[in-house]
């Protein structure tokens, strides 16, 4: 998925033609000579006629999306995945005589078109037209795939519907202290039940804010220190990328390049002495489906949402040590052990029940994922290539009606 030290081209052609049948992703990296990166034929692989979509992968027969398409022994599709592209692109994105040519070598690999006839330089890479749009079919997929996992049927979104009932009591006391008294929703606010909302952010992406020690920064909206561990120990947004450029957006607007990396003006003025609240903050998450989601905050150091509560009811576990970068909303809440537990019950009213039971449209075919490497404290098992196995957890297939029972939460799984 990184595409490490290689272009999307090369994963594409390597997902897009031979007629030998694909035994799965992992076998093709475990048939790989010690040393060498993934076949550059993998994406012709992938856009093979003989290569059936998600072959390895079992596929409910009532799945939501693909049951229809389901192939008859339960596993993968009846289609590959170069019917696929063609049911659902335009032919001028794939269909054409001519194929593309790049440099092996050369930094900047501009394409030369090829037609009929023409000579092909074995010291360049060739494609098809197929290959080399693979990464434009593939982030529109996914795009079009999240746009529909949207989560708006929790009981919260019942209430504001217009069903008083959907919320008990207490979810109700726990909402007015979410809005009020606990200000969690300084930072949690919108539908999305955060700032770093494209809504929120899009027309100020930088604001200006009284930090906890009482001073003005600017900081980068929708990203907050709020003291889970000190600043220092990870400085988050106020880091730097590997080309030296800082992450916090703020900090890209002091230096003055705020247009030309992020192609956009920003919203307020940076001078190059203004005070930046960057180091130690981290983007705030939605709160949707936040009971199915543990552990929490980006270190994973609170285990339950009564822990989280509680935490913020007494200021952060760093107030001091992080003053100067500290949300000013982080201080002791004084919330009762009522408080909290309305609190905790609100929380729990943002939780979708399709989502809890993999209903439609969460239903998905079964899953694998790394799940790190079988060993010890001291060792893992060698491959044979001197790397570690991979550890690898099932989810199974689920269809459009969701399980009867909740898959185990984290603090439920062994």
């Amino acid at each position: 998925m990184s595409a490490d030290g290689r272009t999307f081209e090369d994963i594409s052609n390597k997902t897009v033609g031979t007629t030998s049948p694909l035994g799965g992703i992992i076998d093709i990296f475990k048939s790989l000579p010690t040393g060498l990166k993934l076949p550059r034929d993998l994406g012709q692989k992938l856009l093979s006629p003989n290569l059936k979509a998600l072959a390895q992968q079992k596929v409910a027969v009532d799945d939501s999306v693909l049951g229809i398409y389901r192939a008859t022994d339960g596993k993968g599709l009846n289609q590959s995945y170069k019917q696929l592209i063609q049911a659902a692109f335009q032919p001028e994105w794939w269909n054409s005589t001519w194929s593309i040519q790049v440099d092996k070598n050369d930094g900047s690999r501009q394409p030369v078109l090829l037609g009929l006839g023409s000579i092909i330089d074995p010291n360049k890479k060739t494609y098809a037209l197929m290959e080399y749009n693979f990464s434009l079919f593939f982030g529109l997929a996914v795009q079009l795939y999240e746009s529909t996992q949207i989560s708006d049927n929790a009981p919260i979104d019942q209430y504001f519907d217009g069903n008083q009932n959907a919320l008990t009591p207490q979810q109700v006391r726990g909402k007015q202290l979410f809005q009020g008294t606990a200000k969690c929703i300084n930072c949690h606010g919108g539908a999305e039940f955060t700032n770093a909302s494209v809504k929120n952010v899009q027309d100020q992406r930088l604001e200006r804010m009284i930090m906890g020690d009482g001073q003005q920064a600017v900081y980068d909206n929708g990203f907050y220190n709020i003291g889970v561990r000190p600043t220092t120990d990870d400085l988050g947004v106020g880091g730097k990328d590997p080309f030296g450029n800082p992450l916090s957006e703020s900090r890209v607007a002091q230096l003055g390049k705020f247009q030309q990396l992020l192609g956009a003006t920003p919203n307020i003025t940076v001078s190059p002495n203004q005070r930046i609240a960057a180091d130690g903050a981290f983007k705030v998450p939605t709160l949707r489906n936040v009971e199915l989601t543990a552990p929490y905050f980006h270190n994973g150091g609170k285990l339950t949402l009564k822990e989280v509560v509680e935490f913020y009811n007494r200021g952060g576990d760093f107030h001091e040590q992080n003053i100067a970068n500290l949300d000013a909303d982080i201080q002791n809440l004084s919330l009762s052990d009522q408080d909290k537990d309305d609190l905790v019950a609100f929380l729990k009213a943002l939780t979708d029940e399709r989502v809890r039971y993999e209903k439609a449209p969460f239903d998905h075919p079964q899953l694998f994922v790394h799940n790190g490497h079988p060993g010890n404290e001291t060792s893992v098992t060698n491959d044979g290539t001197g790397k570690a196995t991979d550890d690898l957890l099932e989810i199974p297939s689920v269809g459009r009606n969701g399980r009867s029972t909740a898959p185990s939460n984290f603090l439920a799984t062994p």
